[in-house]
């Protein structure tokens, strides 16, 4: 098929027009796949990036529901828990009602431990330890505002009041964390300090993040540990940090087969205009393609310049599509970053962009290739 090449690109110069707006067609088509896998991405939250190895236990009923702080003991106590930390949701807000922010008031030493994948300098992680109305942020996050090490920030937060009345805790950027899951525009600071000064809902956590020490058996730790709570006035539900991620996008609907419909119908419809105009181009090269037999190309030699041709304007439309999708995505990624932690078109969109571009351009050839190789050598020099 390469030697073919020159011939290929001469056919796809024969009109420019309509060839221009085949491809403007089909990256369209592509642009928009790798935007709908960008919006997959940021809608789920990208479970697979989710720890493998944790666990997350949650008020059965609801995830806004409290739970009693000593739940946090007794989950420890269970075979197969390496640690076990507690989160609270603070509901942080920052200058402005429009900065909401992912803040978090956790046990900060089994905290380092379950998330040991959370990158700070030791003496950052040492002086988060020490003092009690510190906390780390997450690089992104500091980097959108400016923040760095010893700045004190006030965090208002829209659920908890202080026993004064007000609502904003006074925090200390003691580290800026660097997390390789994905999770980068988030604060976190210390259960204690929140505990010690709300004025209501005392000695309660909303969440319970626990690493185990063998994820086969997740589970049955799961079990173990609602088992535990089970027929009391706060039972739990206990679910691997994949399946709680995932649980977010779940409430919106099914999203990944909205997208697959979507996506199905655009290639549907470009996979109509590609075969068009493939169709059109051949039955006005019929009798090239009957000088071409008479000189000796054989029948499968026709049918694979025909197929190449296919393949190679939907290629080009095709990663034109995706390449612009990627600018589009990253580019949505860092205006979106306040509401969607994790937003970029995946790498893996390419792999599939690459088999959908085969198999696209395969069906779009198939009748003219059909065509082309049934076609006499007289049949053909009689249209001339």
């Amino acid at each position: 098929m390469f030697k073919y090449l020159p011939l290929l690109w001469a056919n796809l110069g024969r009109k420019r027009l309509r060839t221009s707006l085949t491809l403007a067609s089909i990256i369209v088509a592509f642009l928009l796949f790798g935007l709908m896998q960008t919006l997959r991405i940021a809608l789920t939250g990208s479970p697979e990036l989710a720890g493998v190895d944790r666990l997350v236990t949650l008020h059965k009923i609801s995830i806004i529901q409290p739970m009693p702080l000593s739940y946090l003991n007794r989950i420890r106590g269970v075979d197969g828990v390496e640690v076990a930390t507690s989160s609270n949701w603070f509901g942080g807000v920052y200058q402005d009602d429009r900065n909401q922010l992912a803040v978090f008031g956790v046990d900060v030493p089994s905290f380092l431990e379950v998330y040991d994948d959370y990158e700070m300098a030791p003496e950052e992680k040492d002086a988060w330890l020490k003092d009690r109305s510190s906390a780390v942020v997450g690089k992104v996050l500091a980097e959108r505002f400016g923040w760095k090490v010893g700045d004190t920030i006030p965090m208002r937060s829209n659920i908890w009041t202080k026993k004064d009345g007000t609502n904003t805790w006074d925090m200390k950027v003691v580290g800026i964390y660097d997390a390789t899951n994905g999770d980068n525009q988030s604060v976190y600071f210390h259960y204690d300090y929140l505990n010690e000064s709300r004025s209501q809902i005392r000695d309660a956590i909303g969440m319970v993040v626990m690493k185990v020490a063998d994820p086969a058996r997740s589970e049955q730790i799961a079990r173990t540990v609602d088992a535990m709570f089970a027929n009391s006035s706060t039972e739990t539900k206990t679910s691997t940090e994949k399946a709680f991620v995932q649980s977010f996008a779940n409430q919106m609907g099914n999203i990944g087969k909205l997208l697959t419909m979507v996506a199905a119908a655009v290639f549907f419809t470009m996979l109509l205009v590609t075969a068009n105009t493939m169709g059109q181009s051949i039955r006005e090269r019929i009798n090239e393609i009957g000088v071409m037999k008479t000189l000796g190309f054989s029948g499968a030699g026709v049918t694979t310049m025909i197929l190449g041709e296919a393949i190679l304007v939907t290629a080009l439309g095709g990663y034109i599509g995706l390449a612009l999708a990627a600018l589009v995505g990253e580019g949505i990624g860092e205006a979106m970053a306040q509401f969607f932690p994790v937003l970029g078109m995946p790498p893996s969109t390419w792999a599939v962009g690459t088999v959908l571009i085969v198999i696209l351009g395969g069906l779009a050839a198939a009748l003219p290739c059909a065509q082309a190789a049934r076609l006499k050598i007289v049949d053909a020099l009689r249209k001339t």
